[in-house]
Order: C-alpha cells, then structure tokens, then sequence
C-alpha cells in the first residue's frame, strides 16, 4: 500500500530539503548553473508563482469571507446585552494579543541579523508619509470596486463587514444572497486548499534561495521566532485570560483548566477549533454554564475571537520587517494592528487560511510577502498552539459571560465530574475531529 504524506509533512520536508539544497547551491563554484539556472531559473519559477497564488486570494478570500462571517452573527441583535459584551471582549482581548505579540517582538528582535533585503527583486515601498487618523478616515471607500482592484485591504474589510451586516439586517429577504455567499465561500476555501496543495514547492523554493544566499544563519532567527510567538501566547493566556478570569468571575481557575483538557487535546492534535465544537460545547456544560450562552458564543468565537492568530500575525510582520531590514513607524504598527483585529473575524479555520491573511496584514503596511516563505514550514507546530490559545479564549468569555448574566452553576463547576476516563469515548472524538478536517 502506497504511503501518503499530510500537507503539514510535505512542507516540513520541503523545507529541510529546500534548506539542504540551498546550502549545496551555495557551495556551486559555477555562477552560471548557480545563478542563472538554478537560481533565477527554476527556483525562481516555483517561488514567484506560489506568492502570485497567495497574493491572488487575499482580496476575494478576504471578501467573502469577512462578509459570511459578519452575516453570520444576526444573533447579537436579538440577544442585545450577551451579544455586545461578547462581541467586545472577543475584539478587544483580539487587539491586546497582537500588542502583546509585537512588542515581545520589538524587544527581543527575533529577524535582526537576517538581511534578506538583497533577495528582493522589487523593493516595497512603506509609506510613511499618512497619519494614524488619515488611515482612519481612509477606511472608508469612495469607490469599494477601486478598493478591491488596488486592494487596499483596509476599506475591502470594512466594506465586506459593513456589507455582511446588512445582509444579516434584512433577514429573511437577504436568505438568497447569504446562501449565496456561503457557496462562494465554500469554493474559495477549496480554492485555497488547491493552492496550498502547491506549497511544498513554493517553500522547496524559497528556503533554497534563502540558504543559498544567508546559509545556516537563517536558522537561529527562526528559532527566536518561535519563541516570541510561544512566549506571547503563554503571557496572553495566563496573564491576560486568566486575569480577565479571576477578576470578572472570582472563581478558582483549577476546575477550568481542568475541565478544558478534552477540548484542548482535540484542538491541539488536529489545529482546528471548529472540529472540536462539540466537544467544547460540552466541556461548557460540565462547568456549569447554560446552553442558551455557550450556543451563542463558543461558535460565535470560533468565527471571530483569532487571539492566537493575531500573535502570529503581529509578530510575524515585525519578523519580516527586521529581516528585510524595513523601518516601521508607529502608524505602520498600529496599522498592522487594526487590520489583523478587523481581519479576525470571519477568518475560516481551513489549513493556508491564516498565511492568506498574513499576507494581507503584511500588503496593508508595504511588507514583502516572500517573507512568508521562510515561517511557513514551521508554521503546523505553532498552529496547533494557537489554535488552542482560540478555543481558551472562547470558552473563558463564555463563563464571564454566564456568570455576569447569572446563568452560571457554580455548585458544577467545582465538581468533580471528569469524562476523560472513558477512553473509548475520547478516541471517537479525535477520530469525528480528524474526519472533520
């Protein structure tokens, strides 16, 4: 029987081969095969219509998706109160996990000594000329088919959100263009598992022209990368969820991280949160919050609260902006950080998605997206981290949620009930979880 690989370990692959490969190239005496046919011949082939591929998705992924996701949350104006603390707390804990992201980045300048500024055959331009209230006032389009053929991403979220809430207001007379949306939006994501289906040579690709050019000194930049990214989800979930915890609930945080270990598990092995819903929803129950809370916002969450993603997002652009050696202004940073809050909602949890939407964080300041190339093989092993930071984030809303509501059983909560000791049960979730996927 024919062995298959997983995307993730095609990539993996590609990448130490592309990584082999590029330090063989270096040591080619011939500048002609090294060059002109290696080189600028077929590695640059691969790599530059990988990126066209990406860059090609970001305005229509971005589009429909932020539109069926803001269509899809007609529920907040029927609950009102519940509707507007979640939606605030999810956007809001959004925004200070990219801070967090960014500055740890700033601090421990985890792409600083990776000069890849001489690989660009373009070099982007930052703009540096437009003030923090120019961009806010510019989110607004005069014209948003102008905005999707320059695409300026700003005004295409704000367009798309402004869009998929009308389309939620009308109701029933809007079924047949949400239905609508909801297909394309489903071709789109096949679209982009096809491309990313491309990937292992896009990133065969660019790790041999990283590491013929920089050699092994590419790697300890990558290696502070993780880090940061690690180091940033740790402090946005202790210190940030768990101060929200304690502070708005007063309850001990033990049963929590307790009770949270099935859903953890099954989001942490397959780097979804959306194939672990169930098993989220049932994790709420056992800790005492009523179902009329949990139904709407641990789904609600999983479609807009990307804590995790933000983070990588954040800390991803500031890596690439020190690789390349590109000064970015304190308009630029807080530009990266409204585009990626904004951008997290309606962001689908499909594998390539969230590169997708980095590329767009990273065209909305002027960064070059051959950056992403080089994070993309080490990006699964991170995934799965950040995907478990989402569903934390979910289901601690949903308990200060409850709580301020009083919808909550605390007598519940602190019991001992523990479902993980049927194993049979357990084992079926992973495998619904990985059938999902």
């Amino acid at each position: 029987m024919k062995k298959t690989y997983s995307l993730t370990k095609k990539i993996f692959i590609s990448m130490l081969l592309g990584a082999l490969f590029g330090i063989l190239v270096q040591s080619l005496k011939s500048e002609f095969i090294r060059d002109t046919i290696i080189l600028n011949g077929f590695v640059k082939v691969l790599s530059s219509v990988f990126l066209s591929s990406i860059k090609m998705m970001v305005v229509p992924l971005v589009f429909v998706s932020l539109t069926c996701g803001a269509a899809s949350i007609e529920s907040i104006k029927k609950l009102g109160r519940v509707g507007g603390k979640t939606f605030f707390f999810y956007i809001t804990t959004t925004c200070i996990a990219i801070t967090i992201g960014i500055l740890f980045s700033i601090l421990i300048k985890p792409g600083t000594g990776l000069d890849m500024s001489h690989l660009l055959v373009n070099e982007p331009v930052i703009s540096q000329n437009k003030s923090f209230i120019d961009i806010i006032i510019e989110i607004v389009p005069t014209n948003p088919f102008e905005s999707f053929v320059k695409g300026n991403m700003l005004q295409v979220i704000f367009f798309s959100i402004l869009f998929g809430l009308s389309i939620s207001m009308v109701g029933k007379k809007s079924s047949l263009v949400k239905n609508f949306f909801d297909s394309l939006n489903e071709v789109i994501m096949k679209l982009v598992q096809l491309i990313m289906n491309f990937a292992p040579f896009g990133v065969f690709a660019l790790m041999t022209n990283t590491f013929a050019t920089i050699g092994f000194n590419a790697m300890i930049p990558l290696i502070k990368y993780m880090i940061v990214i690690l180091l940033s989800l740790l402090i946005h979930s202790f210190f940030i969820y768990g101060g929200l915890f304690k502070v708005f609930t007063k309850l001990s945080i033990k049963p929590f991280l307790k009770k949270f270990i099935k859903p953890a598990s099954i989001v942490f092995s397959t780097a979804s949160s959306n194939s672990a819903l169930p098993v989220t929803l049932e994790a709420m129950d056992e800790m005492g919050v009523d179902n009329s809370i949990s139904s709407f916002t641990i789904p609600l969450g999983s479609t807009i609260n990307m804590d995790g993603t933000a983070i990588m997002q954040g800390v991803a652009a500031i890596f690439i902006s020190q690789a390349y050696n590109m000064n970015l202004s304190i308009t630029n940073i807080l530009t990266i950080i409204l585009t990626a809050t904004l951008a997290s909602i309606g962001t689908a949890g499909v594998p390539g998605v969230g590169m997708v939407m980095l590329s767009m964080v990273l065209q909305s300041v002027g960064l070059p997206i051959e950056g992403i190339g080089l994070i993309l093989g080490i990006d699964r092993i991170l995934d799965m981290c950040r995907s478990t930071v989402n569903t934390m984030g979910d289901c601690i809303c949903t308990i200060i949620i409850s709580k301020s509501e009083n919808s909550f059983n605390e007598n519940k909560y602190y019991s001992n009930s523990d479902n993980l000791e049927n194993l049979e049960d357990l084992n079926e979730l992973y495998e619904n979880a990985d059938n999902s996927i």
